[in-house]
């Protein structure tokens, strides 16, 4: 903080802005200049300060939140002996708050935990604890919200206390669990029914169950297990003591998930949760769906826990399959929010029974299948007052996709073509309802895919049902349907007769507006897998496409359109796809004319990215089979329409949005016809680089990425596309340089080392050759420590690539040239690509990213394995030893182990094991 320590006075100011300023940007600027305090040294002095003069509540919540942050974040700040008084200190504070707010109590318990976790000179804090407090009823409600957030804070992210010292620690915790359960149970036989206490002790005991550090035998026999259960039974309970009890029984089930391991708690809990099927029934009877959803989420818990034990036995022990009953009891309940509690489960017990692939044990499973499709058909109804469409965006909507997604999982064991035909029967022979028919049109359409198409007389036999369907069904029904026909493509595919009334149906959705959007999508559906025999209908196509904005589509819905027309002009004969495609383009060139001609409005222009999307959808799928030496066809039609693409991209050129569009919109058409956009080229590169210059799109280095993708292996192109790198790195890393600038910018790094790896795999001679690839490997160097999924992948891609280089394709002209420009690189920056490297995994990215690093470290050591052993020594050497907290975070034989499994290794994946278990020391 500028101005040195601030005032009490001037921090009380601040916190009652914060909470009570009526003007938002008063609380704005006291939020900032909090924030600015809590980052500063101050903050240590000035909250133990405000904790001890007990002004307010607000002022209280203040410091105690700003102690356990400092404490996470800035530990190594405080030098090793303040620890024993900061200790005594936060005791104090606990102990003399205690009544004045649960949350201060609940932000100190977790600085007194994060402080327990971290100061290695605290010995045995679980018996320390409760030896100062147990025999003190008042302190009762602290210490468990101690011992609560302490197993939890174990695995904290905002914690990186290591490997070595989480292990020391869990081992600590696991010594003193039974007296911690101990001292709970005497709790709950001093304080009675006391309802809050109950809450506390089922969360805390709950905690340390999911730490998973509970002698299951002790559990087994521990009276606090019989009261869980008879709160659960008793129908009086409270809302917010259910819930709590809820809870704990379920993380007691996850403990278990190894069954064999832990039998007596497994069968204690098993038969536990049987016993709840009473008090399920008396929670519907008395509407109390809190309660319901509750008992579900226990029955599917039970379930997921003994999911192995009922597929290996089923029937028999704890397989018992009563466990599923509950679950089936459960789906007919009429809120579907209760069923779906359970799909995960259903998901599982799907995969296992796929795995297995046993004739007798799928046909066990197959009723418990039926019941529960025959119950989602059921929730999938729509209200029978139900106007209109389904919605698909909200709640319901979402439930229903969830549906048909589970029901694709599961439906091998019911069989796609009995279930599909039992589901037609009921509409064939009944009578139903709308609603009950366009719930089972929808299942249908679920699994219609999976039903085989071939010489198939019920799926015909629906197609023709539904073409005959009349428009005076309802809505809803119509909707369902169209979906089920898109679906039927293959059917239709194998029976072209089918083809024209399948199109007149979607035809006639297509111009109602609310059927316009799915029927389009069913047309596209067609289009994708009957390209060959739509060719004859291409010319109804083209007049769809031309008047595609008198149909109420989503954009979405006009987009597929597109693309299944341009999916069927790729079929037609070569010598007429030029002609089509000139045609098929002419709407959205002519918009985009148009809207260059206007003058703008209030000083803006018409926004063109509906026509260069849809641009960029015929080209993306005008994918013709075009023989070596012919011309393509779609070569013409693209370089007639690049003036208008060019004009676009210069009158927007500030606009990234727009220039995206513009980009994606050229990319697909450089893709499209390959060599054949040669005479674009020139302009296209010119136009890019001076656009760049100004406006730093990081769109442009991937379509730079592009071309050179396409035209790297040129000769003649080489010197060009590199001109165009350079000119793009300059003002790429002039953005990258500044503060946070890879952190701000990391599309533009995605981007850039998308172009330089192209340039690698294209050109390596051309790029290794030039003065930029030292300031692009010194980028990439520094980037290594950015945590953003795309732009660290690309980054190490890159590195990879560059280096792989130097040993590949050794057979080929300018091998030894590669070689020798690898070890010049590598000579300069091998070692600090290794330093940052270790670094890096171990102190900036998340563990998905450690692949990546593994292969960057695999192709250094491959390159050149007696120099790599080196450099990775003196990385490892340059890592810390010890936490702040006094803890040993590494031993010096886990580095010798690391430094020996890393440069022994035979193949990358053990490279990746070895640094996976490694950087565990550092989180």
């Amino acid at each position: 903080m500028e101005g040195g320590k601030p005032t009490l006075a001037l921090v009380y100011q601040a916190v009652q802005a914060l909470y009570h300023d009526p003007d938002p940007a008063g609380k704005e600027r006291a939020s900032v200049w909090l924030g600015e305090l809590q980052r500063s040294m101050y903050a240590w002095e000035i909250s133990d300060q405000l904790l001890q003069l007990k002004q307010d509540v607000e002022s209280c919540y203040f410091a105690a939140q700003t102690m356990k942050m400092k404490i996470q974040t800035s530990f190594y700040e405080l030098p090793p002996e303040t620890h024993i008084a900061l200790r005594d200190s936060l005791l104090s504070h606990i102990q003399n708050l205690k009544d004045l707010s649960p949350i201060i109590v609940t932000q100190l318990a977790l600085a007194i935990a994060d402080l327990a976790l971290q100061m290695a000179s605290w010995k045995g804090c679980v018996h320390t604890l409760i030896e100062k407090y147990n025999n003190d009823i008042s302190s009762m409600t602290f210490l468990i919200e101690i011992l609560t957030v302490l197993p939890e804070e174990v695995h904290s992210r905002s914690l990186r206390i290591g490997a070595n010292r989480r292990t020391e620690i869990i081992e600590d915790l696991a010594y003193y669990s039974s007296t911690v359960v101990t001292l709970l149970t005497s709790c709950v036989e001093k304080t009675g029914n006391d309802e809050k206490m109950l809450i506390k002790v089922f969360r805390c005991l709950g905690s340390w169950f999911n730490l998973g550090v509970l002698d299951s035998n002790f559990m087994a026999t521990n009276q606090l297990l019989m009261v869980l259960f008879q709160v659960l039974q008793r129908d009086e309970t409270s809302t917010n003591l259910h819930e709590a009890a809820s809870d704990c029984v379920c993380s007691a089930l996850y403990a278990i998930e190894n069954v064999d391991t832990n039998v007596a708690l497994a069968l204690q809990l098993f038969q536990g949760v049987l016993t709840l099927e009473t008090a399920y029934h008396m929670a519907v009877a008395r509407e109390d769906l809190d309660k319901v959803l509750n008992y579900c989420r226990i029955f599917t818990e039970l379930c997921e826990t003994f999911l192995e034990t009922t597929v290996r036995s089923p029937g028999q022990g704890m397989g018992d399959l009563r466990t599923l009953e509950l679950l089936l009891i459960c789906a007919g309940h009429p809120q579907y929010e209760v069923v779906e509690i359970s799909f995960n489960f259903w998901y599982r017990l799907g995969e296992h029974l796929y795995k297995t692939n046993d004739p007798a044990l799928h046909s066990i499973f197959r009723p418990y299948i039926q019941r529960l499709l025959h119950g989602l058909a059921r929730h999938c109804q729509l209200d029978p007052d139900h106007e209109g469409i389904p919605e698909d965006t909200d709640d319901f909507g979402e439930f229903r996709m969830r549906v048909s997604d589970l029901v694709k999982d599961v439906i091998f064991l019911v069989g796609s073509m009995e279930c599909f035909s039992q589901l037609y029967s009921t509409l064939k022979e009944g009578n139903p309802p709308w609603e009950v028919t366009e719930a089972v049109l929808f299942i249908m359409a679920a699994i219609a895919k999976s039903v085989d198409p071939e010489n198939n007389p019920t799926l015909t036999e629906v197609l023709e049902q539904i073409v005959l369907l009349p428009e005076t069904v309802h809505m809803a029904v119509r909707y369902t349907s169209i979906e089920l026909v898109g679906e039927m493509s293959e059917v239709v595919d194998r029976n072209p007769r089918f083809l024209d009334p399948v199109l007149n149906y979607l035809m006639k959705g297509l111009r109602e507006k609310p059927l316009a959007s799915v029927a389009a999508k069913a047309i596209h559906n067609i289009c994708s897998v009957c390209r060959d025999h739509m060719a004859q209908h291409f010319q109804g196509l083209l007049d769809i496409a031309r008047a595609l904005d008198s149909f109420a589509l989503s954009t979405e819905a006009a987009v597929g359109l597109l693309k299944g027309t341009a999916l069927v002009l790729a079929r037609l004969p070569l010598e007429k796809i030029a002609e089509c495609l000139s045609d098929l383009c002419a709407v959205q060139v002519l918009a985009l004319k148009k809207l260059l001609a206007q003058n703008p409005s209030n000083g803006k222009t018409a926004d063109p990215t509906v026509w260069l999307d849809r641009l960029a959808v015929i080209f993306r799928h005008t994918n013709p089979i075009v023989e070596n030496g012919q011309t393509h066809p779609c070569q013409k039609v693209i370089q007639e329409i690049w003036p208008v693409l060019s004009e676009t991209l210069n009158t927007h050129q500030a606009d990234n949005r727009i220039v995206e569009r513009c980009c994606r919109c050229l990319r697909f058409a450089v893709r499209c016809v390959g060599k054949g956009s040669a005479s674009l080229l020139q302009p296209l590169v010119t136009q890019m680089v001076s656009v760049y210059q100004v406006y730093p799109h990081s769109c442009f280095l991937y379509l730079g990425s592009i071309l050179v993708d396409e035209y790297g292996m040129e000769d003649g192109c080489r010197q060009g596309l590199l001109d165009m790198l350079q000119a793009l790195c300059m003002p790429t890393f002039q953005l990258l340089e500044q503060a946070n600038g890879l952190r701000n910018h990391p599309d533009t790094v995605d981007d850039l080392f998308r172009l330089a790896t192209r340039f690698v795999q294209r050109s390596p001679v051309t790029l290794l050759s030039s003065s930029i690839i030292v300031h692009i490997i010194q980028c990439a160097i520094a980037a290594t420590t950015l945590d953003h999924r795309d732009a660290n992948c690309s980054v190490m891609k890159f590195v990879r690539d560059l280096i792989h280089t130097g040993v590949s394709n050794d057979h080929e002209d300018d091998f030894e040239v590669r070689k020798q420009l690898i070890a010049q690189a590598m000579e300069q920056h091998g070692q600090q690509l290794v330093t940052q490297l270790m670094h890096t995994c171990c102190f900036c990215l998340p563990p998905y990213t450690l692949p990546d690093v593994a292969e960057v470290l695999w192709e250094v050591m491959v390159f050149d394995r007696p120099t790599f052993c080196r450099w990775l020594e003196n990385a490892l050497k340059g890592l810390p030893k010890e936490t702040s907290g006094g803890a040993v975070t590494v031993t010096h034989k886990q580095l010798t182990d690391f430094h020996k499994q890393v440069t022994s290794a035979e193949e990358c994946k053990q490279v990746c094991w070895a640094i996976r278990e490694f950087t565990r020391l550092f989180r």
